[in-house]
């Protein structure tokens, strides 16, 4: 008999058993680490938000804070104005409910008008758009800056200040 050189189908079989097995432990760790990066991005986002919120008051004081999150972006070729304040990036000042969202989050900035004519306060707040894949925190900041975190309840970020004040304060 002569003797042939190469790999059995039952060693190759093994090899491909030992690679699937390496697999289904590094694919959890590695969609937890993509949430982490989610919320991180997404807290982030917040509190750009918030600075852009500030910066919109002190540019436009006959306004207050800005009405929506839009009103904070900008067009293709900014040109600094109430409905585009070119302080956001038209990506993020775009993720509200109903579009894409921004590193799997969704979006909300709400001018309060407190029943004056001017936006005297604002909420901004982040919810995962798949709560569990993209992510698994709300995140909210209100006028006072302070950022706020509470397990992803679903549905829309929050949009009022008494919503967001329940959330508690990040650590």
């Amino acid at each position: 008999m002569r003797k042939q050189k190469g790999f059995s189908l039952i060693e190759l079989l093994i090899v491909i058993a030992i690679i699937l097995i390496i697999a289904a432990m590094a694919i959890p760790n590695l969609l937890r680490a993509r949430m982490a990066a989610n919320e991180s991005s997404a807290a982030s986002a917040i509190r750009l938000i918030t600075a852009a919120e500030v910066s919109y008051y002190n540019t436009y004081p006959t306004v207050g804070y800005a009405a929506a999150l839009p009103d904070l972006g900008s067009v293709a070729s900014c040109t600094a104005i109430v409905n585009h304040a070119c302080l956001l990036d038209s990506a993020l000042a775009n993720a509200t409910p109903g579009n894409p969202g921004h590193s799997g989050y969704q979006f909300l900035a709400t001018g309060i008008s407190n029943g004056t004519v001017i936006n005297g306060g604002f909420v901004a707040g982040a919810t995962p758009l798949n709560p569990g894949t993209t992510g698994t925190r709300d995140i909210c900041s209100t006028t006072e800056g302070v950022l706020r975190i509470q397990p992803a309840t679903g549905g829309l970020p929050a949009n009022t200040i008494a919503a967001c004040q329940a959330y508690p304060v990040a650590e």
